[in-house]
């Protein structure tokens, strides 16, 4: 590893293979003005890469070591399907369990976890109680905790169920792969799509817009069509309040998340966690976006997040 921060994610990279599953890991040790001993283990959400969370990487860098993984079907990593398993939430809080018992052995960490990586960690700890004892700080980065959370008219939610389940299966989402989001269609009709308006409505640049572009492109070949469609699907589906996790959460909301509505995030993460803390941020967006750097992934270690982070560094 570099002595001094390296600006290229690539630098702390390193393979992963769990259960013969093989992908990737990003790990970037603590700065030299914090404890050496302070973990934090970041968990993706859906359409995610190592690369596209390097700018938040960053941020939380600052706080002490910080590791994110690959999971399965997702950032190029070997789906389930390889080893004959169906990516459940059930399997990637059990992939993710076996990560932090070998990758933190008896060492506390805290984790964060991004939109449906927050239900992965969530579940994770619900199977595997035992683990709450090793987790210093439970964050929800626009996190969320129960299907009823999502925000969408029944048209789009159908849609969208429908949609999933064809694309879950074999044959559908080969069709999918190789002709919708060939790159040529992704350049040319993906910004015009209902979700990805938003990610285009304020860039002009040509540049920039070609940038944004090639991301997500990349992004769409990088994960697993029927992984992503699998979990979509599962997770607009899912119910999770019915099991305790003994530790407070710490959740950024977004003032204006087009996916989930927070008051009722709030509600259901109340039910599960011991106690809750909100911390809302003016954002018109549910994420950061796929080209944000350090300083525009900043927003979403709001103040009163960093203030609670400080007292663990």
């Amino acid at each position: 590893m570099p002595q001094t921060r390296s600006q290229n994610p690539a630098d702390y990279i390193v393979p992963l293979n769990i259960n013969g599953l093989e992908g990737r890991m990003l790990h970037m040790p603590a700065p030299k003005n914090k404890r050496s001993d302070i973990e934090v283990m970041f968990v993706y959400g859906a359409h995610s890469s190592l690369e596209r969370w390097w700018g938040l990487m960053q941020v939380l860098n600052r706080y002490g070591a910080v590791t994110m993984p690959d999971l399965p079907g997702f950032g190029g990593m070997d789906s389930f399907y390889k080893i004959g398993k169906k990516p459940t939430i059930d399997n990637l809080a059990d992939y993710l369990a076996a990560f932090v018992k070998l990758r933190y052995k008896r060492k506390k960490v805290v984790i964060a976890g991004m939109s449906f990586g927050f239900v992965v960690a969530t579940r994770m700890l619900q199977r595997y109680p035992e683990l709450t004892k090793r987790v210093t700080l439970m964050v929800s980065i626009v996190g969320f905790a129960d299907s009823n959370d999502f925000s969408f008219k029944p048209v789009r939610y159908w849609t969208y169920l429908t949609g999933t389940r064809i694309l879950s299966w074999r044959p559908p989402a080969f069709v999918f792969r190789h002709i919708a989001l060939h790159p040529w269609v992704l350049r040319n009709f993906y910004s015009r799509t209902h979700n990805a308006k938003n990610k285009f409505k304020d860039i002009t640049d040509p540049a920039e817009i070609e940038h944004l572009n090639q991301v997500e492109i990349g992004l769409w070949h990088d994960n697993d069509v029927r992984t992503w469609a699998y979990t979509v699907n599962e997770f607009m589906r899912f119910h999770n309040t019915g099991v305790k996790v003994d530790l407070p959460v710490w959740h950024v909301g977004t003032t204006d998340d087009h996916f989930f509505d927070n008051g009722v995030v709030e509600q259901h993460m109340r039910i599960i966690f011991k106690d809750f803390h909100m911390v809302k941020i003016n954002m018109k967006a549910h994420a950061p976006s796929v080209i944000a750097d350090e300083k525009a992934a900043a927003a979403y270690i709001p103040a009163a997040l960093k203030r609670k982070m400080a007292t663990i560094a």
